[in-house]
């Protein structure tokens, strides 16, 4: 059957719009390979990595990897490596795989794709002579094309079409492009509209005003599969959460970018990890999680809890999609490498893969015509984007020479809302060098501040901060051997806090300084607020003099709150991360004068919802924590303004101080304001994993 395939791929039609291919009897472009239904989950050793699709002759490269004929042909047109370990390769090194691997992938059972007139499965290589002599339903296919071609059935299939467009149901639209548009797996669906114990909800306002468009929030349990080549690699990941906080789960606060998790793109920020190679994690301490997520294994099993949004009173998610969806191919020419698309890809929380936000006017993209703003990119230069993120869109893009082809699902009658640019976006308008700026809301200026004197709190039960003075004699080249990290100038305006404390100097000699504590002053020197290199020049220029006064602030968590504070020993679990950094939960212990805030103006109309939850604040018998974001929303003002995170403490709202408020009284707060309010926040590094 393989090599059937081979034989007659070049005497295929070139299908139109809307036929089906009948060989598998699928919606693919002509050099596309051919799509299946296939009856049970298919072992990941006989899955192409470069489409994630089970191997069409398949093609082994020396270096012990295998992928499919066509994806491999594709990728080594643009690429002189091996997409798995970046190994130097080229086509002509690549061999056909054994029979035996042709022969079990010939066997997998599949489904015909016509399941609305036939029901039957059968062995892979079988599927082509199904179409061709058995199946009903690519005989009505067939039928229906020859009157379409049949200019005396013309008139009659238009009216048909008519009808048909009126009452359209949507499986129908979705069996269309059935291995393009319909998700890989079967997820459970979770209400969220009864809250959790100490979980309060402002994102739905049951006012009457509301009812009408929302009836609760949704959510979906999905399993995922991580796989990593490096098994002491970082996923790319930031958490936060725990038991021993306020949060409760563990949840995905940031995914990096050029990450494992990025790459995969299917863990995607404010998701809840609930369960992680078979160990439950919904009710585990900060630290033990960071511990299973960081045990050295090529593969991870996720089970996740992802926000979906609201639905309306008749079942549907609230950001309804229209059910006119098809397929287009655009080739976009550039005059050399480096000249701009004009186009700006951006990934939804919500939907896996990536879309058109914006095309620049003027761009080459914008004088094609052909691509609009939420377009699905499916495939660029045959590369399968169907799970893919905007910088690998971008770095496909760059490499490219002159020709662009895009294969994208438009949705008619949808548009992206206006939104701002975040870490899960790649503009492909311009250069590195830079180019035209891609018209849209710029992102507010984060201007962070320290926390003034009447917002001072109180630590939350667990937690204790301690100041120590350390004085040391030291000799006249003698260093004081330790390394630091944080600065005001950091993503996240931290205090300095040190690294680590080397074998060589006096303040290991002392052991009174740790690793993970603040430093405050040197020499009466204030450390408290100056970026990183200021700190280190600061360090070294006292560290020149006889005798050296150190003021630290120590952050103890009691074993009570939680295991440990900081992360495992890189050199006993083998991890090679970048830095040492403390783990979130430490600084919830920082004292509120060392905070830095910021103010986040969020505006809706009175119909819509803020579109955060929260959690914390004062209950009698925990006594007091802080306010967290706990769920962002898809589709709501906190998820489009992008700067509000999941673990992100609420300090004040509209200046009033929410230290020692009880949920019953802030959230009152929160509700009144209907089409404006702000939130003073801080917020801290999840844990990197």
């Amino acid at each position: 059957m393989l090599g059937a395939m081979a034989e007659t791929a070049g005497e295929e039609p070139d299908f139109k719009l809307g036929e089906r291919c009948h060989e598998c009897g699928q919606l693919h472009l002509l050099l596309d390979n051919h799509l299946y239904n296939f009856q049970d989950e298919v072992d990941d050793e006989l899955t192409c990595h470069i489409c994630l699709q089970p191997l069409l002759q398949p093609m082994d490269t020396p270096c012990g990897h295998t992928y499919c004929f066509k994806c491999l042909e594709n990728f080594m047109q643009e690429y002189d490596f091996c997409p798995m370990d970046r190994k130097k390769l080229s086509f002509q090194q690549c061999r056909k795989s054994s029979l035996l691997v042709r022969n079990l992938l010939d066997k997998l059972i599949v489904l015909c794709p016509f399941q609305e007139d036939c029901k039957h499965t059968m062995q892979r290589c079988e599927l082509e002579a199904h179409l061709q002599n058995r199946c009903p339903g690519f005989k009505k296919f067939k039928a229906h094309l020859e009157r379409k071609k049949n200019p005396r059935f013309r008139l009659k299939a238009d009216s048909l079409s008519r009808q048909e467009a009126s009452t359209v149901k949507e499986p129908e639209i979705l069996n269309a492009v059935p291995s393009l548009v319909s998700g890989s797996s079967i997820a459970a669906v979770v209400s969220l509209e009864t809250p959790e114990p100490g979980l309060i909800n402002p994102a739905f306002d049951g006012s009457e005003e509301d009812l009408p468009q929302r009836a609760s929030l949704l959510a979906e349990t999905t399993t995922i599969e991580i796989h990593r080549e490096d098994p002491e690699e970082e996923l790319g990941m930031r958490i936060v959460g725990g038991k021993d906080t306020p949060l409760g789960n563990i949840v995905v606060q940031e995914v990096l970018r050029d990450s494992v998790v990025a790459a995969d793109g299917k863990i995607a920020p404010g998701d809840h990890i609930l369960e992680v190679n078979g160990v439950n994690i919904s009710s585990v301490t900060h630290a033990q999680a960071v511990s299973l997520l960081r045990q050295r294994c090529a593969v991870f099993h996720f089970i996740v809890l992802q926000e979906k949004g609201f639905t309306t009173r008749t079942g549907q998610l609230d950001s309804s999609r229209s059910v006119n969806q098809e397929v287009i191919h655009v080739t976009l020419v550039k005059r050399d490498r480096s000249e701009p698309l004009g186009i700006k890809l951006i990934r939804k929380t919500d939907e896996p893969g990536i879309f058109i936000l914006d095309l620049l006017d003027g761009g080459l993209a914008a004088k094609n015509g052909k691509l609009s703003r939420n377009d699905k990119v499916l495939s660029i230069n045959g590369q399968d984007l169907r799970q893919g993120t905007p910088e690998a869109a971008a770095q496909i893009i760059q490499t490219c020479e002159a020709r662009v082809n895009f294969v994208v699902l438009h949705q008619s009658g949808v548009q992206l809302p206006e939104t701002v640019e975040d870490g899960s976006a790649s503009n492909t308008s311009s250069s590195s060098s830079g180019g035209s700026p891609v018209h849209r809301r710029r992102r507010p200026e984060q201007n962070h501040y320290r926390w003034k004197s009447n917002y001072q709190k109180a630590l939350p039960q667990g937690y204790l901060s301690q100041e120590k003075l350390v004085n040391i004699k030291k000799e006249p080249k003698e260093s004081l051997g330790i390394t630091i990290g944080g600065g005001r100038d950091s993503k996240n305006k931290l205090p300095i806090y040190v690294t680590s404390v080397q074998p060589v100097g006096c303040l290991f000699r002392d052991g009174r300084i740790k690793r993970g504590d603040v430093l405050l002053s040197i020499n009466n020197v204030d450390l408290t607020h100056l970026n990183y290199s200021e700190a280190v020049s600061a360090l070294k220029s006292n560290a020149a003099l006889h005798t050296v006064t150190l003021k630290a602030l120590e952050i103890v968590v009691t074993e009570k709150t939680s295991e440990f504070t900081e992360a495992p020993d890189t050199r006993e679990s083998g991890f090679s991360w970048a830095s040492w950094a403390p783990l979130w939960i430490m600084w919830l212990g920082l004292p509120s004068h060392l905070h830095c805030c910021q103010d986040i103006i969020l505006r809706k109309s009175n119909s819509e919802s803020w579109g955060f939850s929260i959690v914390g604040g004062f209950e009698e018998n925990k006594g007091n924590h802080p306010f967290f974001i706990k769920t962002i929303v898809p589709g709501t003002p906190a998820f489009w303004d992008r700067r509000l995170k999941c673990g992100d403490e609420i300090v004040a709202v509209n200046g009033v101080s929410a230290m020692g408020m009880s949920n019953a009284e802030l959230i009152p707060m929160l509700k009144e304001q209907r089409n404006k309010v702000t939130l003073t926040v801080v917020s801290w590094p999840g844990s990197l994993v």
